[in-house]
């Protein structure tokens, strides 16, 4: 993670997403850019709260993880996607780990920071609410997903939320062999069973697997497989 105090760089990332009126004045000169590389954790469960971060570019991955070791992938996160602000206005510890999948940049500020000024700053508030209830939609549908449809249909949305990004031209619709393990862990299935529907992927041509990755050979055939991806929210 790198921290940038780039004022120029910050207005036009608030300015590319209609997001200046959010913060007051008197805020944005706390205002901090911050990014993330591929697989680099913003935040993990259990942590105590720092900063509030306000996604402007690339994708995250939020999971949660049982005491017995067990996780399960809740969302993937696109602009303008908010870390942090449950938690903040809940006043408890991070409830999620969130990782990010591809380069990413957020807007971040310490908590502390926001309380001082969030309480007279209608658009603020406006703006955390949308986010907030938007989460509580996006955990409701993918919960149900993943007691309602079958481990192919999981598996095509899982590997299309982590291979493409639209902001990042670069990143390509591949996924690492070496994280499949946690992928079976992540969707709610066995590793074993995962590789099956793997092979019956490759015998469709829909993936490619190859030494080290498996790669996605045909997105349109996954999009249709998994109907709109429900690990990402919906409109983003």
């Amino acid at each position: 993670m790198k921290e940038q105090t780039d004022s120029k760089q910050l207005k036009d990332y608030l300015c590319m997403h209609h997001i200046e009126s959010v913060f007051p004045d008197e805020l944005q000169p706390y205002l901090t850019l911050y990014h993330f590389e591929p697989g680099e954790w913003v935040c993990s469960q259990g942590e105590a709260l720092e900063n509030v971060y306000v996604l402007v570019k690339g994708k995250l991955k939020v999971y949660t993880t049982s005491a017995e070791g067990k996780t399960l992938i809740l969302s993937f996160q696109k602009p303008l996607a908010v870390i942090g602000d449950i938690e903040y206005v809940q006043e408890i510890d991070i409830i999620n780990t969130v990782e990010a999948v591809s380069p990413a940049v957020m807007i971040g500020v310490h908590h502390h920071l926001l309380k001082r000024w969030a309480a007279d700053h209608p658009p603020l508030l406006q703006f955390l609410l949308h986010i907030i209830t938007e989460k509580f939609y996006v955990k409701s549908t993918s919960l149900n997903f993943h007691f309602m449809y079958p481990v192919d249909v999981r598996l095509a949305s899982y590997l299309l939320s982590v291979s493409f990004d639209e902001s990042h031209a670069l990143f390509e619709g591949k996924l690492s062999t070496a994280s499949l393990r946690d992928a079976a862990n992540l969707i709610g299935t066995s590793y074993r069973h995962m590789n099956r529907v793997i092979q019956s992927f490759c015998a469709q041509g829909l993936v490619e697997r190859k030494k080290g990755c498996i790669i996605v050979k045909d997105r349109q055939g996954l999009q249709a497989l998994a109907g709109q991806s429900i690990y990402e929210p919906p409109g983003r």
